[in-house]
């Protein structure tokens, strides 16, 4: 599994507000990180997808982001965590259309899209932390 660096900013998500201001702060973030607005709001679109889960599937949790540094590359790490129900299959979540609610199961497998690594570990009965992350080339 992906581990993320101990920096960061903790939000609590229980509520659309909440995922509200996760997206918010994760936009500011990555800006701050030199991202370009349009990569600063597909960082922001990941926190949404993945706030709307924790709040549809688990009642609450909380998103962490956290600035990351690989080599050359600076990043942006998205750290989502709840005690719900867990996912049964996680290969099945990824894929496109798959939902276990009235959606339209873009969740995960939207997050895989847009960012450029994703983690998940889940299972029934033990919740659910997902770790996104997102790079830019400290080259550019």
């Amino acid at each position: 599994m992906l581990e993320p660096v101990r920096d960061g900013l903790q939000i609590p998500v229980a509520t659309a507000s909440d995922i509200v201001a996760a997206r918010q702060e994760g936009r500011d973030l990555a800006l701050r990180l030199g991202f370009s607005p349009t990569e600063s709001t597909l960082v922001a679109t990941a926190i949404s997808e993945l706030g709307r889960n924790i709040v549809l599937y688990a009642k609450s949790g909380a998103i962490r982001l956290e600035p990351t540094h690989d080599g050359d590359r600076m990043g942006i790490a998205i750290v989502a965590r709840d005690k719900g129900p867990g996912i049964r299959d996680v290969q099945r979540a990824l894929l496109g259309g798959y939902s276990t609610s009235e959606g339209l199961g873009l969740g995960l497998s939207g997050v895989r899209r847009i960012m450029d690594e994703l983690a998940v570990d889940s299972g029934a009965g033990k919740g659910t932390t997902v770790i996104a992350r997102k790079w830019r080339d400290l080259r550019r």
